[in-house]
């Protein structure tokens, strides 16, 4: 099996606040994170797909197509928005990054058809960072 990994970059800026919390909860919780003029981030996301390599090729997928649908499903999606207010699939969900990471995960689902999807890793700081590799059953 091979792996082949790909990275974008773009810009984004969420706030992580409860609703159904009092102010204080959400402070106590999310800490800066719930600022009420948001806080932003450079991300960071890799995409793995893994396979075989196609004989004709040598690739399991053409890179230069896997950065095609990176652009197109994440980073035009995402890039310089806030995700509370202008990402309709994020409406109504909280966007931590372990959300964005799998709504990521659905965009990009069935753009993969020549090998699979393994992995999305979303970086949101140099110190954090979230892994999904899809539901399990």
């Amino acid at each position: 099996m091979v792996y082949l990994t790909r990275r974008e970059h773009f810009n984004g800026a969420h706030r992580l606040f409860n609703p159904d919390w009092t102010e204080e909860q959400n402070d106590e919780v999310f800490g800066k994170c719930a600022n009420k003029n948001w806080h932003g981030h450079n991300f960071d996301v890799f995409v793995t797909v893994k396979g075989e390599p196609n004989p004709d090729t040598g690739f399991i997928m053409n890179a230069h197509e896997l950065a095609k649908i990176m652009k197109r499903e994440i980073v035009e999606r995402l890039d310089h928005k806030n995700f509370n207010m202008d990402v309709p699939e994020l409406k109504g969900v909280l966007p931590s990054t372990e959300n964005v990471v799998k709504q990521i995960w659905k965009w990009i689902a069935p753009h993969i058809t020549t090998c699979q999807l393994h992995c999305i890793k979303l970086v949101e700081t140099e110190n954090i960072y979230v892994e999904y590799y899809g539901e399990t059953s």
